[in-house]
């Protein structure tokens, strides 16, 4: 049997940075709620001391009894905030109308634990309409897709619930005023869906009680996320240039800039958030994370995403803050070439030879009741992401290692011997492709060199 593929969690890590908020230009508080001051203790994530607030009487009702006895660390985190400095408190997130599904009672107050996209959105619509047109908007679709079958029948129900889901995103259920059926919260997926029909969580980027920028464009934080076997994008920018270069020169990256343009506020190293969000001279910031992705690589064949050449224009401006048009042509050069390799090579005649057996009735329709199936979803889901975002991201150990090397391996030592115990035959025509002549066997001419090779090299 194969043994599973296991990644080691690296302290560099790659983000694609997701949704939350700008809350650097915090709008001010709701007109309704009444304005006073209240002096509060110095916030450390600024270089002077805040010395007063201009908060409603409603927030600092909450304040009275949180920042001493009920969440101390939370209301400290809010202290430091910009939220804090433009009096978005905790009323002006809180509160809810009385008809809210999540509402309820609380010391004479309407307020809801579950602050969605949409109550963010009162103050930063920008911000959230882009995340609204957005993949990670989307990412609690997976709870009808293949990858649940996985979690949900295979693995069971409470292994999707505290994993697929907590990145994913799941179905918040509530089940009175102020309670919530604990198997679908506490949740800070991406694609949450909400109870007000609302999609994602701004926390899942921008932790809570800070919402900080800086913490949203930190590799670490997308990594909670963009790691493991199927998408190892963290391992990846770790071992990139890139990630050697931020870690090395972290303390040059100026995280707590307000504007935080590439270039003119750090030069030392991009991020996840740099290529796929933030701003560029030439490009301003968005929340739409795949809005300079050209390939879909997440499906069995990739595929050429809708705007494929609008949106690489715009990721290869932001290459060219760094690097010269030959090397950005270049590097796009061999991306493309290895992401047609596998769709040519390995994928297409593997997606091929599936519909063969399923036509000829020799798998069932259930998916992964037959081995062939386990097999078939690791080559494309496993190693043929790895292989592909590898290239992508320049990480050339899990483009070859991790990547194309478990992909023949599967491909050639698995696949195709488990297709044809099956059905005899159904591999011929892949077998006759120029790119799998080699299984025929090496010339002798062939032979000799490598022979002659190892001779020179290592001296057997």
């Amino acid at each position: 049997m194969r043994q599973p593929f296991r990644i080691p969690f690296l302290t560099s890590v790659f983000a694609v940075a997701a949704f939350a908020a700008a809350l650097h230009a915090a709008a001010p508080p709701a007109a309704a709620a009444q304005k006073t001051e209240l002096k509060a203790k110095p916030a450390t994530s600024f270089k002077k001391p805040i010395k007063k607030l201009p908060l409603s009487k409603e927030t600092i009702a909450c304040l009275e009894c949180h920042r001493e006895s009920a969440t101390p660390a939370a209301t400290k985190q809010w202290e430091g905030s910009r939220h804090a400095v433009a009096g978005v408190g905790c009323y002006e997130c809180h509160s809810a109308a009385k008809t809210s599904p999540t509402a309820f009672e609380h010391n004479g107050f309407s307020i809801t634990v579950l602050v969605s996209p949409r109550d963010c959105g009162k103050c930063h619509a920008k911000e959230t309409k882009e995340f609204e047109a957005s993949h990670h908007a989307k990412a609690g679709q997976i709870l009808g897709s293949l990858d649940n079958v996985l979690g949900e029948v295979a693995e069971g129900i409470p292994a999707a619930n505290s994993g697929c889901k907590q990145c994913h995103g799941g179905v918040v259920k509530v089940t009175g005023p102020g309670k919530f059926d604990a198997a679908t919260w506490p949740n800070t997926g991406i694609g949450r869906i909400n109870p007000d029909g609302s999609r994602g969580s701004c926390s899942a980027c921008h932790s809570r009680h800070a919402f900080s920028s800086s913490v949203a464009r930190q590799p670490e934080n997308c990594g909670k996320c963009h790691l493991g076997p199927d998408h190892p994008q963290a391992e990846i920018y770790a071992e990139s240039k890139h990630g050697i270069a931020y870690r090395a020169k972290i303390g040059e990256m100026n995280l707590d800039s307000k504007s935080w343009v590439l270039g003119k506020d750090y030069s030392a190293a991009p991020t996840c958030a740099t290529c796929h969000m933030s701003a560029t001279p030439e490009l301003p910031l968005t929340h739409d994370v795949g809005a300079r992705i050209s390939w879909t690589l997440r499906p069995e064949v990739s595929q050429k995403l809708e705007n494929s050449e609008t949106r690489r224009a715009d990721m290869q401006k932001v290459c060219a803050n760094c690097h010269g048009a030959n090397w950005v042509q270049g590097h796009y050069a061999q991306y493309d070439a290895a992401v047609s390799l596998y769709n040519d090579k390995f994928a297409i005649p593997a997606k091929a030879i599936m519909k063969k057996l399923r036509d000829a009735g020799k798998l069932t329709p259930t998916p992964f009741d037959e081995k062939l199936e386990w097999t078939y979803y690791e080559l494309w889901h496993h190693e043929g992401r790895r292989a592909r975002m590898g290239a992508a991201m320049m990480g050339p150990d899990y483009t070859q290692w991790h990547g194309f090397y478990e992909v023949a391996k599967n491909f050639y030592t698995e696949f195709l011997p488990q297709a044809e115990e099956l059905l005899p035959g159904v591999t011929a025509d892949v077998k006759a492709m120029d790119d799998h002549k080699w299984l025929q066997g090496l010339s002798k001419e062939d032979r000799a060199k490598i022979e002659s090779y190892y001779q020179k090299r290592y001296g057997k």
